[in-house]
């Protein structure tokens, strides 16, 4: 992975490197790295989805759909939102995976296999 982190422009949130450089950062003052496998995180991100999905398990399309107007609902979608990113992210470090480039490939090839009518 490139270590060099470019600026982000004013008034923009973090990028993907300064977010995964503070995850290293966190996991490392924890000695936690040890833990973080690909398959530790690729687990981890599981269960983190999973958790995501519990918000919605019982709600009709029309209750999910309105789930962020409930500051409590929005609460624990945004935290469960963070949890599944900061394992990915956690996991394209370990596996020295660009996900921005990945998700670009993916976007050209699904393009091309499942061209607009």
């Amino acid at each position: 992975m490139n270590d060099e982190v470019e600026p982000a422009a004013p008034d923009a949130g973090p990028t993907v490197p300064e977010l995964q450089r503070r995850l290293a950062e966190f996991a490392a003052a924890r000695n936690w790295q040890q833990y973080h496998t690909p398959k530790n995180l690729a687990s981890a991100l599981t269960v983190e989805a999973g958790e995501l999905l519990e918000i919605f398990q019982w709600l009709t399309p029309e209750q999910a759909a309105d789930v962020m107007s409930d500051a409590g609902s929005a609460h624990r979608v945004r935290d469960e939102v963070a949890d599944v990113l900061a394992y990915l992210l956690q996991l394209c470090t370990v596996l020295e995976v660009d996900p921005l480039r990945a998700l670009a490939e993916k976007i050209e090839r699904n393009e091309s296999r499942f061209p607009a009518p």
